[in-house]
């Protein structure tokens, strides 16, 4: 215990030698943890009169905000959409790889799906409080579900591997003519009056924290609205929509587009399209349009990713969209329904060149988008920090290293290899 003045008893650590990312840019000065959560020096020293406890030398590292995948439909052998004995030990094995690639935080995302897969696979009616954070309601994950559908826990993330913030459900309320890889047989349309058709399908919406739908199909404004009142994120994507039917969905709530450039219409100068969102006037002013790029080189031409980027800098999302395949050998693999094809760093629906998911790391989008972009060291750690955390409302606890934050943290040398990996303050991974 450094002194009598302290509030709390618990040990204090404190980071040393390195730079760490604070109001967009790289600072060098320390940080500070206590209880999982960044303490402000200042009030350390002079209210509590408090020292640290034991010290971690960075050597030069640098420090920032746990990374967050907004979408990630698997990897290693497990598919998140794939129903099976053991789905809340396929996540868990997930969760803990995923350290190693600097990410604290994800969304497990279920691609277009029978419903009974939806069924199958859920989440828990147990509640859990997101690692310490007592600021926004947002940071609470609790859920009840469909009877005995218990397979995905939700969960703060620790040793045992990242942080679960909530499902993402891509489709099936998407367009026919985007559908991509996902299968055509299991597309849905809002028959029944909109969220009818959601609950039907999905069983539940507790504890979704995204969805993805195609705005124009009919109905979808008061799904859209409805979703948004909820706290749920409305994506965009598997769309054939134009600019005013996004524009319409934004106003309406969406927030979020699903993998930029693919499977969408492409831009075009008499209507742009969902791409149009990104430089729209008819977004309210006190909204952001985010939006998920998959930067794995593969996806999306290093061009249309700087068109992007110097469009919108602060919207955009690295997304990983990695598949099973993800850290597995060329060869055949699932995603949901499809059988999916690797050849070398691409992923296609088998016997066909449908790009169909990722099996890029987040650290490699950090790296790609850097390069491609020609973007700042901050605005590459920000991509996969900063801004899904603003996406999701959780910005308060997440994605920054601001006082009173999780400390949630990856520590990375200047080539942007990540080296350590540490949740509420704890290491749970080193190179």
């Amino acid at each position: 215990m450094p002194t009598n003045k302290s509030v709390s008893k618990a040990p204090i650590t404190q980071f040393v030698n390195c730079r760490i990312l604070r109001d967009h840019k790289l600072q060098r000065e320390d940080l500070w943890v206590r209880e999982g959560r960044i303490l402000d020096p200042e009030k350390l020293f002079f209210d509590e009169e408090g020292y640290a406890d034991q010290r971690v030398d960075c050597e030069g590292l640098i420090i920032a905000p746990g990374f967050i995948d907004v979408q990630i439909n698997g990897g290693y052998g497990i598919d998140f959409s794939q129903a099976t004995s053991n789905v809340r030990g396929g996540v868990a094995l997930v969760a803990k790889k995923i350290l190693e690639h600097g990410v604290t935080s994800f969304l497990p995302t279920l691609v277009t799906s029978p419903p009974n897969i939806y069924h199958k696979v859920g989440t828990t009616s147990t509640p859990v409080l997101s690692t310490t954070c007592p600021v926004s309601h947002h940071c609470l994950t609790y859920t009840i579900l469909p009877k005995v559908l218990t397979e995905v826990k939700v969960q703060s993330g620790g040793v045992e591997g990242a942080g679960v913030l909530g499902c993402h459900l891509e489709g099936p309320f998407i367009s026919l003519e985007k559908k991509g890889a996902h299968p055509e047989q299991y597309l849905r349309s809002f028959q029944s009056g909109g969220m009818l058709d959601l609950i039907e399908t999905y069983g539940t919406l507790d504890n979704v924290a995204m969805v993805t739908l195609a705005p124009e199909l009919p109905n979808s404004e008061m799904v859209v609205r409805e979703l948004a009142q909820r706290g749920i994120t409305v994506s965009l994507g598997h769309s054939v929509a134009n600019l005013s039917q996004a524009e319409e969905a934004v106003q309406n709530g969406a927030s979020f587009i699903t993998h930029l450039f693919n499977a969408m219409l492409p831009f075009h100068h008499r209507d742009p399209g969902i791409v149009g969102l990104l430089t729209s006037d008819q977004v309210p002013q006190d909204r952001t349009v985010f939006y998920g790029m998959i930067a794995d080189g593969i996806h999306t031409n290093s061009a249309a990713l700087r068109i992007a980027h110097r469009a919108h800098p602060t919207g955009l999302v690295l997304v990983t969209d990695a598949i099973t395949a993800m850290g597995l050998p060329p060869g055949h693999h699932t995603l949901g329904q499809q059988v999916i094809e690797i050849q070398g760093l691409h992923a296609y629906v088998a016997g066909t060149k449908t790009l169909s998911g990722s099996i890029a790391t987040m650290d490699m989008c950090v790296r790609h988008f850097k390069q491609a972009s020609g973007c700042s060291v901050e605005q590459a750690l920000e991509a996969a920090s900063l801004h899904p955390a603003q996406l999701l409302g959780i910005s308060r606890c997440k994605g920054t290293l601001d006082y009173g934050a999780d400390a949630d943290l990856v520590l990375l040398d200047d080539a942007l290899n990540v080296r350590a990996t540490y949740i509420a303050g704890q290491e749970v991974w080193r190179k």
